[in-house]
């Protein structure tokens, strides 16, 4: 007969429990508006911050399958951007330096001193912003099918001044809805999704249709996510700064895309996968959306660069001679 657990084991299960699982919200105040935005936690071990896209029907929750199986080995958060997720999102003029600003803020707040971060998409930029900006503060870079420009200048070749009037007519009341119904609109989310997120055209039906046309018809929606459509959230103005942005970054930088990319974007990918200190995976199948369709395939890519790199990290320290002079004798 198995004796019971004594107190102090059930008391260690507990906490087990608490730090494997668990969703909580922050506020956040930018420009005096107090902005809600929902996290994940999931896992236990090194910290990786996980960061969804930005885009209409982009919530933290298109990383919980790659959450999920990265968290057997690491405590994973996966967390929302501000005017994004399923939190209410107050009316904002959104902008490049509030989402920069919001990144340091979890990197000191929620995710401090994180092993890694994974994002996808335009979080990808942001978070080549602030690696380069702040050595060390987001770990390790894991880059999926990174975005700099949004749909509208990347059609039109460029940001113009059409995408700032359009932004601007998006915050009037009845315009404004309008225009955003006019996006996202069930028709237009079907066909974006066919276009250039999924690559197999059927994956956004039933249930997760469902569930994203509740984060598009959510109260205060259209404010960010017109001026991502727009142009107005990228965080670089040009494809120069974006690369001169990752040759600055120090840490390891993974990018990881699929192969049936839309040629604009997956040339942007291809040439940053050019810069040499990058380490680059192209996946048979998968388009933007590859690490939420996919997760399987890219949560082992990221897993084996996290640990290769983890490893040569420590290599790295003091010991990195005396590590060196091993690893020579067992290779005589």
């Amino acid at each position: 007969m198995t004796a019971p657990p004594r107190a102090w084991e059930i008391t260690e299960i507990k906490l087990v429990a608490i730090v494997k699982a668990g969703s909580d919200r922050i506020i956040w105040s930018w420009e005096g508006q107090e902005v809600r935005v929902g996290y994940d936690r999931l896992g236990a071990g090194p910290t990786v911050l996980l960061l969804p896209a930005l885009s209409s029907i982009s919530t933290r929750r298109e990383m919980s399958p790659l959450q999920e199986r990265l968290a057997s080995d690491y405590a994973t958060v996966a967390i929302d951007w501000p005017g994004f997720g399923d939190e209410p999102r107050p009316p904002v003029s959104w902008q490049p330096a509030a989402y920069t600003t919001f990144l340091h803020y979890v990197l000191t707040h929620t995710a401090t001193h994180p092993l890694a971060t994974v994002a996808a998409g335009h979080a990808a930029s942001y978070a080549l912003s602030v690696a380069a900006a702040s050595p060390n503060s987001a770990g390790m870079l894991c880059l999926i099918a990174p975005t700099w420009r949004g749909p509208l200048p990347t059609m039109m070749g460029g940001r113009r001044r059409l995408g700032e009037l359009i932004a601007r007519a998006s915050d009037l009341p009845v315009l404004g809805q309008l225009l955003y119904r006019l996006n996202v609109n069930p028709a237009m989310v079907r066909m974006m999704a066919r276009g250039h997120v999924y690559a197999d055209p059927d994956w956004l039906t039933g249930e997760r249709f469902t569930q994203k046309m509740a984060v598009v018809s959510g109260a205060g929606a259209r404010h960010a996510a017109v001026r991502f459509v727009t142009g107005m959230l990228d965080p670089m103005p040009n494809h120069s700064l974006f690369m001169e942005t990752a040759t600055r970054v120090k840490d390891p930088l993974l990018v990881v895309y699929g192969a049936a990319t839309p040629k604009r974007s997956k040339a942007e990918m291809e040439t940053l996968a050019s810069v040499p200190h990058v380490r680059s995976v192209v996946l048979s199948h998968g388009k933007l959306a590859v690490h939420e369709e996919f997760p399987d395939a890219v949560a082992e890519v990221v897993r084996s660069f996290l640990r290769r790199d983890a490893v040569v990290s420590q290599l790295t320290d003091e010991n990195m001679g005396s590590a060196r002079t091993e690893v020579s004798q067992r290779n005589a």
